[in-house]
């Protein structure tokens, strides 16, 4: 039980360490591009499983 309690603390910390060097070190372009995959993924995926049962 502790070795997952450990586990899951290193995964939480090695996060959050990546979301600030990525905030640090990621120029606003690059940010940009990765939120325009996201939602275009968003937009792929809304309209490929959920737009096609709602109607």
């Amino acid at each position: 039980m502790e070795s997952s309690f450990g586990y899951y603390i290193f995964i939480l910390l090695a996060v959050v360490v990546g979301v600030l060097v990525i905030k640090k070190v990621a120029s606003c372009l690059i940010r940009t591009v990765v939120t325009l995959a996201l939602v275009l993924l968003l937009v792929y995926v809304y309209f490929t499983f959920i737009a096609p049962t709602a109607g």
